[in-house]
């Protein structure tokens, strides 16, 4: 596991008794450590985000590959549950927990009928958002996000791992 994985265990997952199993590094996208592992037999698919120089918020890929084939969208029939969003700066790090009805509703995830995407920005609280686009971005999007610090909301935690994340 990568060093926010060992770090997410030992101060989020065990104090909220969610157990990893089946971790596994994905060969490709190491650079945004690309993972996919099982809590609790909930199946997601992590990365982590990157800050980028020009624009407010954090770029994160999530995309898949088939065989040898070209990158692509992740999809509605994938035999995944949550998509998670790790994000950090020196002075912040918290997590995005989306469930895949939310990234299919908003169209990150790919179906019969839309095309998906394979890379998108998220807005953390510490960010302020500057165009209208990107206030409505963050505005759904923290609705899945919590901050780690040093007074975690673990209720919020446990139901956005749950697939019901607290209004």
């Amino acid at each position: 596991m990568d060093n926010n994985l060992n770090t997410l265990k030992t101060e989020v997952y065990d104090k909220c008794s969610l157990e990893i199993s089946e971790f596994f590094m994905e060969p490709e996208s190491k650079e945004y450590d690309a993972c996919r592992y099982k809590l609790n037999g909930t199946r997601i698919v992590s990365r982590s985000s990157k800050v980028t120089p020009k624009k407010v918020g954090q770029f994160v890929t999530f995309w898949k590959r088939t065989g040898n084939g070209p990158i692509e969208p992740f999809d509605a029939k994938d035999p995944v549950d949550l998509y998670v969003v790790n994000v950090n700066t020196a002075e912040a790090w918290g997590q995005f927990v989306f469930p895949k009805e939310v990234l299919l509703e908003k169209g990150i995830i790919s179906s019969a009928t839309q095309a998906g995407k394979r890379a998108f920005r998220v807005y953390p609280s510490w960010d302020t958002a500057q165009s209208k686009q990107a206030v409505r971005t963050q505005k759904w999007q923290l609705k899945y996000f919590y901050e780690l610090n040093t007074s975690i909301d673990f209720k919020k935690v446990v139901a956005l791992y749950n697939g019901c994340p607290l209004s």
